[in-house]
């Protein structure tokens, strides 16, 4: 077992173990909430854009165990993590860590047998959904990168998602409610239709603060918009499903 150190954490949730930057970008409910919405019955190639320390892809590599899956990072401290996660996980030969720019990932792919186009069946992201002008940026590179639209906007990473899905293939995502106007008409510019959303409260009585994404690369119209989901009851503890989430007594 590889040892944390003085810049990272190794933090354990659901059956696996992630090494973390004590101070730089850190995951959170979102990555979590993004893996159990996931619900295909058989998944072969999963790809992650902008997959941080890997925990979105590590996760469902484990709830997916015939599955290969593909981790794509910008930037090198958290590609390093993702690696070294991949083995603190035992997954060395199924989940795979690419250090590659999202905005010419259909350049790459046109060379790369890993990154071909149309070849997954599976698209996950926890996108940055802060416009460069909007809310404080953190001080921390890893976090204003991951937080902010500094290296990869919208239109962008469904462009990649849809280069990477085969016909039919499905692209999830966890994205913010006031966006999810811009997020429809970019998902129809790219042949994308949403079919899935469930919205994410704080608590009953709060708005929603995020909004789940299922969308299928030229699918048919027509939306489910399921029940509501809730991080915390009124006395502020989780939720029994945030619970179950965590612990891994759910799916």
């Amino acid at each position: 077992m590889i040892k944390p150190d003085m810049e990272t954490t190794l933090d354990t949730i659901r059956d696996i173990q992630i090494y973390q930057s004590r101070k730089g970008y850190r995951f959170s409910i979102d990555a979590l909430l993004l893996y159990a919405f996931v619900d295909l019955p058989v998944v072969k190639r999963t790809a992650d854009l902008g997959s941080g320390s890997g925990i979105v892809g590590i996760l469902l590599a484990k709830k997916y165990p015939r599955s290969q899956v593909t981790l794509l990072e910008l930037q090198e401290n958290l590609v390093n993590l993702a690696m070294k996660n991949v083995k603190q996980n035992h997954l060395e030969e199924r989940v795979t860590v690419v250090e590659c720019d999202i905005r010419k990932l259909s350049e790459r792919g046109t060379t790369d047998r890993i990154l071909s186009g149309a070849s997954f069946d599976l698209v996950v992201s926890n996108p940055p959904f802060r416009k460069p002008k909007t809310g404080l940026i953190s001080p921390e590179g890893e976090k204003a990168i991951a937080r902010h639209e500094l290296k990869l906007g919208l239109p962008e990473l469904v462009s990649a998602a849809r280069f990477l899905l085969r016909a039919r293939g499905r692209f999830f995502l966890v994205y913010h409610p006031s966006r999810l106007a811009e997020l429809i008409e970019i998902l129809k510019k790219n042949r994308m239709e949403i079919k899935r959303l469930r919205f994410v409260h704080s608590h009953a009585a709060s708005e929603a603060k995020m909004v789940l994404v299922e969308a299928v690369k030229d699918g048919r119209t027509g939306i489910k918009v399921e029940t509501p989901m809730y991080i915390y009851r009124h006395e502020g503890d989780y939720t029994e499903e945030v619970r179950e989430l965590c612990s891994g007594t759910s799916k």
